[in-house]
C-alpha cells in the first residue's frame, strides 16, 4: 500500500533540515503567538510574516507545491464558517445589500472570517514547514526534550506509528467488499459501510490491547527511547533566538 507520510522530505538536504528540532519548534511557536496575538486588519504585519514563511520555504529546499497543498487543507473549514458568519448582523457595523430576500453581508463578519483564515493557514504552514524538515521521531524527541506532557509524546508517537497499519486493513477491507460487487449507490447500503467501521474499531482496539500486554510484559513504563542525543550548536540559538527577535520586533514596531 502508498502512504503519505507526514515527514516524507524530512531525509532532504537543506539549511532549515540541519537546524535543532527544539531551535524550530521554538522558531514557528513563535510565530503563531505572534499571529495570533495580531489584529486582523494589520495587513503589513501579516505580510510580513508571510515573507518570513516564503523565507523558510526557500531555506527548507521543499516543493512549493507540497507545502501549498497540505496547507489548503483548512479551506473546507472556513469555507463552513464563511457561509454564515458574514450575514450575521452587529451594532455598529457597515453592510452592502446583496440584492436578496433582503440579506446584507457586514463588514465585522468579512474581517472575521480573514481572521480565521489567515492565522490558521500561517498555523499550518508553520506545522508543514516543521514536520516536513524533521524527522517524526526527531521531532518527539525535541518536544519531550522541552517539556512536552509524555502522554502527548507516547500518543503521537503510536498514532503516527500504527495509522498505516489501520490504513492498510481498511484498505484491505474495502478491496474485499469491491471484489463482491459491492455497489454503494444505495441508502440500504449505508449498513455495509457501517459493519466495516465496526469491524476495524474492534480490531484495532484489539491489536492496542495486544501491544499493551506486549510493552507490559517488557518493563514499559511510559518513558520512550529514542537513538542518539539531540546537540544544539550555537549557529541553532543564534537561529532560533534571532529569527524570534526579529518576530517580536515585527509584531510591536508594524
Amino acid at each position: 500500500m502508498k502512504h503519505s507520510f507526514l515527514d516524507i522530505y524530512s531525509d532532504r538536504e537543506s539549511l532549515l533540515h540541519g537546524i535543532d528540532p527544539r531551535a524550530k519548534i521554538f522558531v514557528f511557536l513563535s510565530l503563531i503567538v505572534c499571529a495570533v496575538s495580531t489584529p486582523p486588519d494589520n495587513g503589513p504585519v501579516f505580510l510580513s510574516y508571510m515573507t518570513f514563511l516564503a523565507t523558510m520555504l526557500l531555506l527548507s529546499n521543499l516543493p512549493p507545491g507540497f507545502v501549498l497543498k497540505r496547507s489548503l487543507i483548512i479551506i473546507p473549514f472556513v469555507a463552513l464558517m464563511a457561509i454564515f458568519i458574514p450575514f450575521i448582523p452587529v451594532a455598529h457595523s457597515g453592510s452592502i445589500s446583496t440584492g436578496f430576500a433582503g440579506l446584507r453581508i457586514y463588514y465585522s463578519g468579512i474581517m472575521l472570517v480573514w481572521n480565521i483564515f489567515i492565522k490558521a493557514f500561517i498555523g499550518v504552514v508553520c506545522i508543514t514547514l516543521l514536520t516536513s524538515t524533521t524527522p517524526f521521531a526527531k521531532l518527539l524527541q525535541g518536544f519531550g526534550s522541552i517539556g512536552a506532557p509524555k502522554i502527548f509524546i507516547i500518543t503521537a508517537s503510536f498514532m503516527y506509528r500504527y495509522l498505516f497499519i489501520i490504513t492498510d486493513e481498511a484498505l484491505r477491507m474495502k478491496m474485499a467488499r469491491d471484489s463482491r460487487g459491492f455497489g454503494g449507490r444505495w441508502l440500504w447500503h449505508v449498513g455495509v459501510i457501517g459493519n466495516m467501521i465496526g469491524t476495524l474499531f474492534i480490531r484495532s482496539y484489539e491489536r492496542a490491547e495486544r501491544i499493551y500486554a506486549a510493552m507490559a510484559s517488557r518493563g514499559f513504563e511510559g518513558d520512550m527511547v529514542y537513538h542518539g542525543r539531540l546537540r544544539a550548536r550555537p549557529f541553532d540559538v543564534m537561529f532560533a533566538s534571532g529569527t524570534a527577535a526579529v518576530l517580536i520586533l515585527i509584531r510591536i514596531c508594524l
